[in-house]
């Protein structure tokens, strides 16, 4: 299997997972043309995309949906409640308008969902399985589920969301009521709630940790990475995992999951 985030930030969200037969894009979050110009610098056509998922409807997620699936055929993948809202993408044809369900596969990847705890109307995350290997996805989610820990645990590659530094939050510009938004059960998690969450979900099986969806005014690469970096380390695991930090604009390099 291999991974890579797109863009991941408020101001757009794409992540590639793909095998050597199946090539699937987690949310579309910034226009077409982006996207494809995005997956043109890791060597992927748009055209070999097979899918479309979507975690939920915010605007970060879905902005080139629509026009991504009329032009180039490519079905949606949604959850009933999250289907309701997609009005705003357009007109889909009918026969790529796709439910999420258990026991889905799609091509030779199979794929399981999660519930994540945000303020949209049935926000999921995902874990992608291919043969032996493990792909997980965790972003926009104000708190960390029992569920959540044990759909990631072990995956060999997590994407997962450390969106603030508290500390940022408290001191910087937002209004109060999006502080508590974001600080809020249906927002977004901090560096330290990933950290301390992350310490939980990497075993022996886990080679990738890409911290996503850092907030551009209460975070920074660097604060985040030091932060969960100092957690793991105090739990004897940073140097079992390789950690980065997923850029906002530019594509992260495409990770390829090594068999063990």
């Amino acid at each position: 299997m291999e991974c890579a985030t797109l863009f991941s930030g408020s101001s757009g969200n794409c992540i590639y997972v793909g095998t050597g037969n199946t090539k699937v894009l987690v949310d579309a979050g910034s226009s077409g043309k982006r996207i494809m110009q995005a997956l043109d610098s890791i060597n992927i056509d748009i055209k070999e995309i097979q899918a479309l998922l979507v975690t939920h409807e915010h605007i970060d997620h879905i902005k080139g949906l629509g026009v991504l699936s009329r032009r180039y055929d490519i079905p949606i993948y949604a959850s009933p409640k999250t289907w309701q809202e997609l009005t705003c993408i357009g007109k889909i044809a009918e026969y790529n308008q796709k439910e999420f369900d258990y026991g889905l596969e799609i091509g030779d990847l199979k794929v399981d969902f999660f519930k994540t705890s945000h303020d949209a109307i049935q926000p999921v995350g995902m874990v992608f399985y291919h043969r032996e290997d493990q792909v997980g996805i965790a972003t926009d989610t104000g708190c960390i589920t029992s569920g959540m820990k044990k759909a990631l645990a072990g995956a060999n590659a997590i994407f997962f969301e450390a969106n603030h530094d508290e500390e940022m939050l408290v001191k910087g510009p937002y209004p109060f009521h999006l502080k508590k938004r974001i600080s809020g059960d249906k927002g977004h998690l901090s560096n330290h709630t990933a950290g301390e969450a992350l310490k939980d979900m990497i075993t022996g099986n886990t080679q990738h940790v890409i911290l996503s969806h850092l907030s551009e005014v209460n975070n920074t690469p660097e604060a985040a990475y030091h932060s969960v970096a100092n957690t793991l380390a105090q739990a004897d695991i940073l140097d079992k995992i390789a950690l980065t930090v997923a850029p906002r604009y530019q594509t992260h390099s495409l990770i390829k999951i090594k068999r063990l």
